[in-house]
């Protein structure tokens, strides 16, 4: 059973930094760090939004407006890093 909670476990960590390069990346663009024109950068956004947007949407829905900050990442890391954990408790 350790493979499989490992494998498990890399998983949650590989999408919780592709969480964290997307909400980088967001403020990059935001204040005209990176341009979006450039191939490379539109292709890593691209494929960041496609990763993260499908679970990001739902908490962005429930949550209420807040002015131009987004905390679902946030959110969503926190459930992640707990699940994790679960994983790591239970099934060991």
């Amino acid at each position: 059973m350790d493979p499989f909670v490992n494998l498990i476990s890399t998983v949650i960590t590989l999408y919780i930094w592709v969480l964290v390069l997307t909400a980088i990346l967001s403020w990059l663009v935001a204040f005209n760090v990176v341009n979006t024109r450039n191939r490379f950068v539109y292709t890593v956004g691209d494929i960041c939004y496609r990763l993260t947007e499908p679970v990001l949407r739902p908490i962005r829905r429930i949550l209420p407006h807040l002015g131009g900050i987004d905390i679902s990442p946030v959110i969503v890391i926190l459930l992640l890093v707990f699940l994790r954990d679960a994983v790591h408790y239970y099934l060991r």
